[in-house]
């Protein structure tokens, strides 16, 4: 089983050389420590940064430069600021390669619930719904379960949606899964995990074909 940075450190092996990434608040913000040294890749922050390096150093944090979680960063060498017309431009104009965004509830047929829970206090939908809209190339990161035990991976989403059809793939703590159109496909297997116990914990339809490879990190 995989804890967050281990989720983000198996999201990393999807970037590629040359890919402009967008990183969602949670999850997302950590594969920027897991990247390959040997490529290159400008990380984008919709609150306007392109240029995202590793979080810093504790007592190397500058308050002024943060991501749309309000978080610290860094920056690296040619990074550039901008105002946010300029990032939603970007994201629009599908000009990001890749947006990795947490998600509270993923239906199996892509739909994507990740910015409100009925009753709760939430800040807005801030860029999310501008990403799953223009996007072509989104993963999630998120647990499979929530703190009761129930699946976040089902036939339909029970919370507002963010976006329709959305979503490609899928890396939770237990798995990596793809959506297809007959519903999730297992890709692989987190250390440790059955095939059984993945199944028990994914309310959707699951797709199970042959031996599925435990994944390497």
């Amino acid at each position: 089983m995989l804890d967050k940075n281990g989720i983000a450190k198996r999201i990393a092996k999807e970037v590629k050389d040359g890919y402009y990434v967008n990183l969602g608040i949670g999850i997302p913000t950590l594969v920027a420590n897991f990247v390959r040294d040997d490529i290159e890749v400008e990380f984008q922050s919709e609150n306007g940064v392109l240029g995202m390096g590793p979080f810093p150093f504790e007592g190397e944090e500058d308050a002024d430069i943060i991501n749309a979680g309000k978080q610290t960063i860094t920056t690296l060498p040619g990074a550039s600021f901008f105002d946010s017309a300029t990032s939603f431009a970007m994201i629009r104009g599908k000009h990001v390669d890749l947006t990795i965004l947490g998600a509270m509830e993923v239906s199996e047929h892509g739909d994507i619930a990740n910015w409100k829970i009925p009753g709760k206090m939430v800040k807005g939908m801030g860029g999310a719904m501008d990403l799953v809209a223009s996007a072509e190339n989104i993963i999630v990161a998120m647990m499979h379960t929530n703190r009761a035990g129930d699946s976040k991976l089902l036939k339909q989403c029970s919370l507002p949606l963010t976006g329709v059809a959305c979503v490609k793939k899928i890396v939770t703590n237990l798995a990596v899964i793809e959506v297809t159109p007959k519903g999730f496909k297992l890709i692989e297997r987190a250390p440790g995990v059955s095939v059984d116990a993945i199944k028990n914990a994914t309310e959707g339809h699951l797709i199970i074909e042959g031996d599925i490879p435990e994944m390497s990190l």
